[in-house]
């Protein structure tokens, strides 16, 4: 089963990096979730997804679940601010100053957060919620 999941898993990344719409992306990812709902990372992917398509509530859920499985992983907390930004949520500082201490020793992961970011703007290119968490994270 574990390692259905990981191939699905990874079939919808490459489906997601070719481009595929979020239409079909999000059933597959919710699918994930419910095969594995102890997997942090298709929380986080399905998160995205969901902003991606303007579903800001389905997308704090998701991210909020994502969270609780791994606080550790900066692209959870940013999908988990932004998802708060677009809900109306009090706290989005104290995620951001977290994220910010996570890539501030890492060149590598700061690399990689500024990759997923630019990325998600070529996708949603006037994305409120990303452009601010960016900013915050980059520009400051």
């Amino acid at each position: 089963m574990t390692e259905q999941v990981n191939s699905l898993f990874d079939t919808g990344i490459e489906r997601y990096k070719a481009g595929e719409g979020t239409d079909t992306l999000i059933p597959l990812f919710q699918d994930i979730c419910n095969q594995a709902p102890k997997m942090a990372a298709a929380w986080t992917c399905l998160a995205w997804l969901y902003m991606l398509s303007a579903q800001p509530t389905q997308a704090y859920k998701a991210a909020q679940k994502g969270l609780k499985l791994d606080a550790s992983d900066p692209q959870v907390r940013i999908n988990y601010a932004m998802t708060m930004l677009e809900t109306g949520q009090a706290g989005v500082r104290q995620h951001i100053e977290v994220i910010q201490q996570m890539i501030a020793n890492s060149s590598e992961l700061k690399e990689q957060v500024r990759e997923t970011l630019d990325e998600g703007l070529t996708r949603k290119p006037d994305w409120k919620s990303l452009n601010k968490v960016k900013n915050w994270l980059f520009d400051s």
